[in-house]
């Protein structure tokens, strides 16, 4: 299977692919080398601090063109620090930026900036969204409206929250219980703030049952959705076990049915991805540290073709090749 890096002049990571004008744009995080960099499970060697934005109008064999800065943490008013993934939408000419950052108490929140083109610059509003937490956003328009879902464990700070409540103590399953879901969440008309509640997405077995803790292929981080032959295929990172697996539902809430792995593991810690259909082919967006040498923070995007079986299964990537 053809296997591309995107953009070898630059370490990138987290990509959120989308079709705008019939261009191909990639909205990525940017990896930083640091020389003071300290691994550890809060996620603090990833400490990013602006947006690029790319683009190509060939998936394959294209230019990517690099657009340039186009948000910086100061220019964001509520800035703390950690621009991780962020993802866009256009609505009515407009493009909608989505990103979490920790403010300045260090917790994550969900901000906004806008723009008049896809290539931006983006501008942020002053405040972030009410009522947010967590990191990795999506957001699929279905029906006219628009949905954001999110969230990350470890140190994307979802075990700090139940019932979109802050705890007093962090609390991750273990064992056989239930792992802790993604969320979901109808966006406002404006687009600047949630139009509801959040609510949790399930992802269960074949018998219904949610998938538990220590099972290797329940949700981590980095929810994305995209829809095939009528349904809703819910794919996500499982963190600490490196695969993109996915689910499918009739139901854009869910609950999802877990079907496998799309992608087995890469070289580096994390796996974040986008899915994304172009001319008549789909695609499978992601990153892996083979050009760094391994070094977990410094990623570097890549791309392949996806492929379904005919009952719409999709085809297991290996990671490694």
């Amino acid at each position: 299977m053809k296997k591309r890096y995107l953009f070898p002049a630059d370490y990138m990571a987290d990509p959120s692919v989308h079709i705008f004008n019939g261009r191909v744009y990639i909205y990525p995080s940017h990896d930083w080398e640091d020389e003071n960099t300290v691994e550890n499970d809060n996620g603090d060697h990833f400490n990013m601090k602006d947006y690029h934005v790319l683009s190509t109008d060939d998936i394959m064999n294209g230019e990517v063109i690099d657009h340039g800065k186009v948000l910086d943490r100061d220019d964001i008013p509520w800035a703390g620090r950690q621009l991780w993934d962020c993802d866009v939408a256009e609505k009515d000419g407009k493009y909608y930026m989505y990103f979490p950052m920790k403010d300045k108490n260090d917790i994550f929140r969900h901000g906004v900036a806008i723009a008049d083109r896809p290539e931006g610059p983006f501008i942020p509003q002053p405040d972030p969204i009410r009522g947010s937490y967590s990191i990795d956003m999506a957001i699929f328009k279905d029906e006219g409206e628009y949905y954001m879902y999110f969230g990350g464990i470890w140190g994307g700070q979802l075990q700090r929250y139940k019932d979109n409540k802050a705890l007093e103590s962090a609390y991750l399953p273990t064992g056989k219980e239930p792992a802790l879901p993604s969320r979901v969440v109808r966006l406002s008309e404006d687009m600047l703030q949630y139009a509801e509640e959040p609510r949790p997405v399930h992802v269960v077995d074949k018998k219904g049952k949610p998938l538990t803790a220590d099972n290797p292929h329940r949700f981590f981080e980095a929810p994305w959705v995209h829809k095939y032959n009528g349904k809703y295929y819910f794919s996500y990172s499982t963190g600490d076990t490196h695969m993109i697996c996915y689910a499918t539902s009739d139901n854009r809430f869910g609950p999802f049915t877990y079907q496998g792995v799309i992608l087995t593991p890469v070289v580096g810690w994390t796996t974040h991805h986008s899915i994304v259909e172009f001319k008549g082919k789909w695609y499978l967006f992601h990153h892996d540290c083979v050009p760094s040498g391994g070094k977990t923070w410094l990623r570097s995007l890549k791309v392949c073709e996806l492929e379904y079986d005919a009952e719409g299964r999709i085809k297991t990537i290996e990671g490694m090749d």
